[in-house]
């Protein structure tokens, strides 16, 4: 199979490459991040219930973003398999049905999103700022297809060790939206809806990027040509069988969000509401270096895995762990001592100025969260990496759904402990549940080198 410079680094040494591939990811990540936090930062300026309602939304929101990454992970999976196994016609088929599928989920969610959005909100406590809540959520739905499209894309950049490609139209979308935020809402006078429009209006920018590499330029390693296409619907099935279970987890990790809004509005109100929305961007943050190593690994494990080299998919897994973790105690230390000026930058306007300790001691124990994350999150991407993609939703339900949930109810509601209560739960069973899941990956991996369970059939 002719190569490129990128597909020889994807091909090369694991570690290599998961350095090659994590670093920009990580980057386009957080520039992704700090415009979320800067799209709260002004909209905390509206004041708490404002902010309460992106709260909201958010989880939704993310189930968005999230089928978008999902099958973008399913695509990367597919054709990086393909790669190792120097199959490009096969590649190329799989990047197109991978476009294929992007334009039509993404006219279904788009129907689907804007019928049920109300009762949504409503089924999730948000009534008091149901107003702002819509105002915000409807714009961001109509605008469906170029949020969820360019990260699907951007994964079969990805499985053919383009980053450069997968991420720069990422970044750009991320410093567009920073520029129309306080256009939209304060210049023009648009409040939340300002949010809303700067939002949806910023990914048409990197679509537009990116149709033009695929199918102006037409420079890319992977084809997307018309004679390259041959329509074979267990194509489909394969990136479904990874981007279905990693879309449901962020369906999961948006329904836990939902529910600990709700638990929080139970037993504090829209206050607590705001804070964790708050607190918990910044934490998200935090995550960025475990997430970006772990979604190079699925490019990293995939080609291992198709090219029947599987020792490389433990050294890739156990550098994955060991980079993300090292990167996470330095990120943990720097929010834990500068918690307070952090905090600020969402209650710096009067309406909001009394959540600042509470964020602040939000921020200063749920950054522990981000100390474990890098074990589940590399066991997950390797899973994923494989064409498990099954086993790494099972293994997220389980550790963010029902451990996470059920510590954080015990202690919030049986113990009386409230929403510091929550929050315990939500580290003792994030815990658990991340020591578990990178135990059955070892497992698993070990298994497959001794030839003890079936490998690749690409």
């Amino acid at each position: 199979m002719e190569m490129n410079e990128n597909v020889e680094m994807i091909t090369g040494d694991p570690k290599k490459a998961i350095n090659k591939l994590a670093w920009p990811l990580i980057a386009s990540m957080l520039l992704i991040f700090l415009n979320n936090i800067i799209d709260s930062i002004w909209v905390a300026g509206l004041g708490p219930d404002p902010l309460a309602a992106i709260g909201y939304v958010t989880p939704l929101f993310m189930v968005l973003v999230g089928f978008g990454n999902g099958i973008g992970a399913g695509a990367t999976s597919l054709i990086s398999r393909y790669i190792g196994a120097e199959k490009r016609d096969d590649a190329n088929n799989a990047a197109i049905h991978s476009a294929i599928l992007s334009v039509v989920v993404s006219l279904v969610l788009t129907v689907i999103a804007l019928l049920i959005l109300e009762s949504l909100l409503k089924l999730m406590g948000a009534g008091s700022v149901l107003k702002y809540a819509m105002d915000y959520g409807v714009i961001i739905f109509l605008f469906t297809a170029p949020i969820l499209i360019p990260p699907i894309f951007g994964g079969a950049f990805r499985a053919e060790g383009d980053i450069k490609r997968a991420t720069v139209p990422i970044a750009l979308v991320a410093v567009i939206n920073m520029i129309l935020d306080p256009i939209f809402m304060y210049v023009f006078g648009w409040g939340i809806s300002g949010a809303a429009f700067a939002t949806g209006l910023a990914p048409c920018f990197g679509l537009c990027m990116m149709l033009y590499w695929i199918f102006i330029k037409k420079d890319t390693y992977l084809s997307y040509n018309r004679k390259d296409f041959h329509n074979n619907l267990n194509m489909y099935k394969d990136i479904l069988v990874v981007g279905i279970p990693a879309s449901l987890e962020q369906l999961i990790m948006a329904a836990l969000a939902v529910t600990v809004n709700y638990m929080l509005t139970l037993v504090s109100g829209s206050v607590a509401v705001a804070v964790y929305t708050a607190g918990w961007r910044i934490i998200s943050l935090g995550l960025l270096p475990a997430i970006g190593v772990g979604t190079a690994a699925i490019t990293v494990t995939g080609v291992a895995y198709g090219a029947k080299k599987y020792e490389n998919i433990r050294t890739a897994c156990r550098y994955s762990v060991k980079l993300g973790l090292i990167s996470s105690i330095i990120v943990c230390i720097l929010l834990f001592i500068f918690a307070d000026q952090i905090a600020y930058i969402f209650s710096y306007s009067e309406a909001s100025a009394h959540l600042l300790p509470l964020i602040a001691g939000f921020i200063q124990l749920m950054c522990l969260f981000i100390l474990y994350v890098p074990f589940g999150a590399t066991a997950g991407n390797v899973f994923q990496g494989l064409g498990k993609g099954t086993t790494s939703f099972v293994l997220t339900t389980f550790r963010e759904f029902v451990l996470v949930l059920v510590f954080a109810y015990l202690l919030g509601f049986v113990f009386h402990m409230g929403e510091t209560g929550i929050y315990y739960g939500m580290l003792i069973g994030g815990f658990i549940g991340s020591v578990i899941a990178y135990g059955y990956i070892e497992y698993y991996v070990d298994r497959l080198i001794k030839g003890k369970v079936k490998g690749s059939d690409i």
